[in-house]
């Protein structure tokens, strides 16, 4: 039985969820090129061929009846969920995006108990708590300044969004318990460009060079980011790393300014202090109960 240090898991997660913030910002500029669909249809299979030759050099084996349904599962809900996102995350600011979709981890506390059985800690509370208080200060710094934000349509797609990430962090979680990261990794890209290929006949086209390069970076970066989630979500509790979502929102500001010049405000700032406070809150306990739960499959 092989150990690991415990805190490997919540690196992993965290480095993985700054990779999907990276991925966030090349899959905007993509989908103001091309379309939300063609970029996620090309994310999708530029995924598959990059993880193919991984999967098979690490010994991957087709997967069991079990593990199919649960891949084929988290791709229709992945599908839904970052076509929703990116639809809406074109009509607004990254930050102010992503501090919307903060609903999901809460649910998803609640979500991992009634699906996985586990048992809801104080700590896992508080620090969620703090963390949506983060998000509320954010959100009304940046609805209060005058600067204009998204449309009732994108406002509401991206929480629509939210309620299919929560489903998917549950699922998250179930999937890295059956397969490996590259099978996860792989799976996903293949199986939600199976759902994308229905639409193919009418709004597929191909995408120009600069788009077919920020469609590349997103489909590498998801690729590594799906990969370092399976890891971590395979060795700790959910409930555990779901305060480490909040991150996500620190990495949007960063890449929405570098990116599409969005601006900090000082709510941005002082919210995202109360986020990291309950990340850190939450994470106390669970990183001793971490030390339980490596015996879990090696990467595949």
């Amino acid at each position: 039985m092989t150990r690991i240090r415990p805190f490997l898991p919540f690196l992993a997660v965290g480095a993985g969820i700054g990779f999907f913030s990276m991925m966030d910002a090349y899959m905007k500029s993509a989908s103001i090129a091309v379309g939300v669909y063609n970029a996620l249809l090309w994310r999708s299979a530029m995924g598959s061929l990059l993880m193919l030759p991984i999967w098979r050099m690490a010994g991957g084996r087709w997967p069991g009846k079990a593990a199919l349904r649960i891949h084929a599962l988290r791709s229709v809900v992945a599908a839904g969920m970052a076509g929703l996102f990116f639809w809406g995350l074109v009509r607004m600011p990254m930050a102010e995006a992503m501090a919307l979709t903060f609903i999901a981890p809460l649910i998803a506390l609640y979500l991992a108990a009634v699906v996985l059985g586990e048992r809801i800690r104080a700590s896992a509370v508080v620090g969620s708590l703090l963390g949506i208080a983060g998000v509320f200060i954010i959100a009304a710094g940046q609805f209060n300044d005058g600067r204009g934000t998204a449309s009732a349509w994108g406002l509401a797609a991206i929480l629509a969004s939210a309620v299919l990430y929560a489903w998917n962090l549950i699922l998250q979680r179930q999937q890295a318990l059956l397969a490996g990261p590259g099978e996860v990794a792989l799976f996903q890209h293949v199986f939600v460009g199976l759902v994308l290929l229905v639409a193919a006949p009418w709004l597929a086209v191909l995408p120009p060079a600069p788009a077919l390069r920020d469609i590349a970076g997103g489909a590498s970066l998801a690729a590594i980011s799906l990969m370092l989630l399976s890891w971590g979500y395979g060795r700790v509790e959910a409930q555990a790393l779901v305060p480490l979502e909040y991150t996500g929102f620190i990495w949007a500001m960063l890449f929405g300014w570098l990116w599409f010049d969005e601006a900090v405000t000082p709510a941005t700032v002082a919210g995202a202090a109360l986020i990291v406070s309950g990340c850190w809150t939450a994470l106390r306990k669970p990183a001793a109960r971490a030390r339980e739960t490596t015996s879990t499959p090696p990467l595949a």
